[in-house]
């Protein structure tokens, strides 16, 4: 009996020690060393035993994909352009659209008959004192088709002056002091200043909804009432009156 426990004992002892692991280099060792013991003879035997790290492969980690921003369509851009524009030379956006309108209908591909190209109908000469290399580019055309707008304004001090400088030139607007009797040009006018008349009204009507637009209505609070008091007099009448 005495002879099973020391047995007993021993593979106790042989499987505490077997499972006591020491690392040379911690978890990045290549050798460790294990104690356990000799089945036969009891003794306590250290061995060596080469230890492969176990290597974990990095993740790739893949980035969502930013969403793309939502496309600008080309009237947006246009009228981008034009505010851009407008705002820096001073001009009306709303007078600015409504030549757009009549001159090319917002086609940048335009050509006159005269030669005119782009948005806002310049022509070849125009372009160039006013640096244009591309009449066709939306920016370029509207930026210098507004600086000569301006220009003309500040010219004649009177929009329809400087619309019909704008169709026909300044020289014929000078020759005859008022909007040549050119039919296509007076038509232009018209047609430049009804476009106009009607989109300042429209805006004006935006702007008057916009400000009369009330938020949730308040629920009326009821009226205040003096405190009523009563009393009798000398004689005995009762009286009231408020406090």
């Amino acid at each position: 009996m005495r002879t099973r426990f020391v047995l007993n004992k021993i593979c106790t002892v042989s499987f505490l020690l077997t499972a006591t692991v020491c690392l040379s280099a911690a978890d990045t060792g290549a050798v460790r060393y294990e104690v356990k013991a000799d089945r036969r003879t009891g003794q306590l035997i250290r061995s060596a035993v080469t230890v492969t790290p176990r290597v974990i492969a990095p993740t790739e980690v893949g980035l969502s994909a930013a969403p793309a921003p939502a496309p600008v369509s080309a009237e947006n851009r246009i009228d981008q352009i034009v505010q851009a524009a407008s705002a820096h030379y001073k001009v009306d956006p709303l007078l600015v659209h409504a030549v757009i309108s009549v001159e090319s209908n917002y086609n940048a591909r335009a050509i006159s008959p005269a030669g005119a190209q782009g948005l806002m109908q310049l022509m070849p000469g125009t372009a160039r004192d006013l640096g244009v290399r591309n009449s066709f580019d939306a920016e370029e055309n509207i930026r210098a088709g507004v600086r000569h707008l301006r220009d003309l304004q500040d010219k004649y001090k009177d929009d329809r002056l400087a619309l019909a400088a704008y169709n026909a030139g300044a020289g014929a607007v000078n020759k005859y002091g008022w909007i040549p009797p050119y039919r296509e040009t007076q038509d232009y006018v018209y047609r430049v200043g009804k476009k106009y008349g009607e989109a300042r009204k429209a805006s004006a009507v935006n702007r008057t909804q916009t400000a009369t637009a009330s938020p949730q209505s308040e629920v009326p609070k009821p009226p205040e009432h003096r405190p009523i008091e009563i009393f009798t007099d000398t004689e005995g009448r009762i009286h009231l009156r408020t406090k």
